[in-house]
């Protein structure tokens, strides 16, 4: 992505901290907060929101064949896109937000009701959100993907490198499966780096969101093709 671009999400990156919705796991019908983040790791959680794509833009903008009509999800498109996800997952618990001045998307898959403790199996109660997800990437198919799976500090850290990882492959394989291309997506695990992110219920700092998958959706414009293609 271009300098000017990543510069210009700073300036907007408190938008991150205040959005709260309510969810019930699909499982066990319990009431839980999406979140209202405060984190404590405020300064990592941005850097990796706001960092270059996973792998860097240029091989990947190349091998998904982004093209001629690069360019089309930003300005309003990139509004309707963002209003769209918003409808589509109302109610579940997941948050969508933009990052910066239109330089990124952000869905955040609601902790502890897209996985269960110890798991990598998406919770079969949220597929149909996935879906929605899935048919947004779909009809605006200009734009690199990046899922990050995270985990909370039950077990090793090995083990949950191993499993962060595995909860993000298994978001990208399902994305996949339902018609968005591969070579739009990548993925990383964080482990329990980020386990300070927590959420404010009532007048307590608590509910660590760490059982969860995030999405970031970078709208690829024709300044960022030709670029990729000139190196």
């Amino acid at each position: 992505m271009t300098i000017s671009r990543i510069l210009l999400a700073g300036t907007a990156s408190l938008a991150l901290l205040g959005t709260s919705a309510c969810v019930t796991d699909p499982n066990t019908g319990e009431k839980k907060i999406s979140r209202t983040a405060i984190g404590t790791g405020l300064g990592g959680t941005l850097g990796y929101l706001l960092g270059g794509l996973i792998g860097g833009d240029t091989a990947r903008i190349i091998g998904a064949g982004i093209g001629g009509s690069a360019g089309a999800v930003l300005g309003k498109q990139y509004d309707d896109q963002i209003k769209e996800l918003k409808e589509q997952t109302a109610g579940s618990g997941v948050d969508v937000e933009e990052i910066g001045d239109q330089d990124a998307i952000l869905v955040r898959l609601p902790d502890g009701v897209t996985f269960a403790t110890g798991s990598a199996a998406i919770n079969p109660g949220f597929l149909d959100t996935l879906n929605n997800v899935a048919e947004s990437m779909i009809k605006y198919p200009n734009s690199l993907i990046d899922v990050y799976g995270f985990t909370d500090t039950t077990g090793s850290p090995a083990t949950n490198q191993r499993l962060s990882e595995q909860r993000a492959q298994a978001v990208a394989d399902y994305l996949a499966a339902r018609g968005v291309a591969r070579a739009r997506i990548a993925t990383k695990g964080f482990g329990e780096s980020y386990d300070s992110l927590r959420v404010k219920t009532g007048d307590n700092v608590n509910e660590p969101l760490n059982r969860r998958v995030e999405i970031k959706i970078t709208p690829i414009s024709q300044e960022d093709v030709a670029a990729a293609r000139s190196q």
